[in-house]
């Protein structure tokens, strides 16, 4: 029989408009840079859709329509990879997809990052206060050996 181990992974949980739950830790620099990465690259990724987009005759409602689930559930797997797998973004946001308006006018996309900027920002700005306390507890251990 294997053994338990209980590591503290920093993973907490987040209810999603009163519903799913979004697992992360916020304070992780891997899920703050690639969520950077996605911010640089979604500019071009929406451009890519409109120009797609405008290569379809305006009564292609099937094909706009297909685009559009393409262009969804490729951006819900990038929010997957950046938060991780276990997040399934279409289950978390309803099955809505992210080129929806929401009610203030603005793209589901852009709220859901929108929404988990803050998070991440509290998270980098936790990360970092520990490492720089880390540091003046080892630069105090250095000067107490060498004191002795």
């Amino acid at each position: 029989m294997a053994g338990k181990l209980a590591i503290d992974n920093g993973i907490l949980e987040f209810e999603v408009n009163g519903g799913e739950l979004l697992r992360f830790n916020p304070s992780d620099p891997n899920v703050y840079h690639r969520f950077s990465e996605l911010a640089v690259e979604l500019p071009k990724l929406e451009e890519d859709f409109r120009k797609q987009a405008e290569t379809l005759d305006e009564k292609d409602a099937a094909g706009m329509l297909a685009l559009m689930n393409a262009f969804d559930r490729a951006l819900k797997e990038k929010l997957a990879q950046v938060f991780g797998e276990e997040n399934d973004f279409d289950r978390i946001l309803g099955g809505v997809n992210l080129l929806a308006v929401g009610r203030n006018g603005q793209r589901l996309i852009s709220n859901v990052l929108e929404a988990l900027q803050p998070l991440l920002e509290e998270g980098v700005k936790r990360h970092r206060q520990h490492a720089a306390a880390e540091a003046v507890a080892e630069a105090k251990a250095r000067r107490t050996s060498r004191a002795k």
